[in-house]
């Protein structure tokens, strides 16, 4: 049977009362952390081979084999099969018809909504088919506060909505920087804003952003020293700055074509996703009250520009890039001068 969002928790802290565990979605990491709770609730042990099976694709045609083998050592075992496609839907029924007390966890990322395997689960009550979506918003931000919970960690407001808008939307890659931050704060410990920043925050990315922001509202001065800093780190170049400003614009873009349609600022801006960061709402503001959409369009269009003079072999990438951001700057300052 499908399980809701709501008994998504309660299901996998009582696996036992399911013959299968059918985990399926995008969110890879999602589905593989499910399943190791799940399995870990039958037997805590998951090195132990007489209870535990790990079945990769070459080794699914031992399916029903492993399903129906006794426990040599007693207990219930757990037979965990990884990659599970539509294609397995004639060994599971043989399991079905079997009657065993294993666990069989099938985890299925990318498994289609029309799967015979996903409508044989669904309509099987002593089943469970468990959606693993990336998680976003208010959904994402409980989770991460759950996970510095349970390592003892609390993190402030406005620390916590930085890192969610930043959040990779694979759950294993989310856990990493959460682990990251539990050594950083410690047993017990309080993440701040600049915590988490200096942590888990690209240096350079974090530039440019602070250089989109800058020129955009005609700051030239804290635009050139944040594309300054961009480009004096390591993992940062010409091209990757370009992208990032053209992403800026959009969303202003997106924003400003709301407003002219009758959205107030605000609401139009709430529509955004990763919504943009509380403090710095009020840049954003001003920007989108300098931009007309035509002035935006224009201005994407000479970043896209920047982007292909970039990629010119010889080129003088980074003297074209802090060249750009300076006119930017300089026709939001004429912009915001005629308004």
């Amino acid at each position: 049977m499908k399980i809701s969002a709501r008994s998504v928790a309660a299901t996998l802290r009582d696996p036992g009362a399911w013959r299968i565990v059918l985990l399926h979605g995008e969110d890879a990491g999602l589905i593989r952390e499910r399943a190791t709770q799940a399995a870990q609730v039958i037997t805590p042990d998951l090195d132990d081979p007489f209870r535990v099976a790990i079945l990769g694709r070459d080794a699914h045609d031992r399916m029903v084999e492993e399903c129906t083998a006794l426990s040599l050592v007693g207990g219930r075992r757990v037979v965990w099969v990884r990659e599970g496609r539509d294609g397995l839907t004639g060994l599971v029924k043989e399991c079905l018809a079997t009657r065993t007390d294993t666990l069989l966890i099938i985890e299925a990322p990318g498994l289609e909504s029309r799967s015979k395997l996903r409508a044989l689960l669904e309509k099987a009550k002593d089943c469970a088919v468990i959606a693993c979506y990336p998680e976003e918003g208010r959904a994402l931000e409980a989770s991460i506060r759950q996970m510095l919970s349970e390592q003892g960690v609390q993190i402030d407001p406005d620390a916590l909505s930085w890192f969610a808008e930043r959040a990779s939307p694979d759950r294993a890659a989310t856990r990493a920087e959460v682990e990251k931050l539990f050594l950083f704060a410690g047993q017990g410990g309080r993440l701040t804003h600049e915590d988490v920043q200096a942590c888990i925050g690209d240096a350079a990315s974090v530039s440019l952003e602070d250089a989109a922001f800058a020129a955009m509202v005609g700051d030239r001065a804290g635009a050139d020293l944040a594309i300054e800093r961009a480009m004096n780190t390591d993992r940062m170049n010409p091209i990757g700055a370009a992208r990032a400003l053209l992403s800026h614009i959009h969303r202003l873009r997106r924003v400003r074509l709301a407003m002219d349609a009758g959205q107030g600022r605000a609401e139009a801006m709430s529509a955004l996703w990763p919504q943009v960061f509380f403090k710095r709402t009020e840049a954003f503001g001003r920007a989108v009250a300098i931009w007309s959409a035509d002035a935006l369009m224009q201005a994407a269009v000479w970043t896209q520009q920047l982007e292909l003079e970039c990629k010119q072999t010889g080129s003088p990438d980074i003297v074209l890039c802090k060249r750009h951001v300076a006119r930017l700057a300089a026709q939001a300052r004429i912009m915001a001068r005629q308004r």
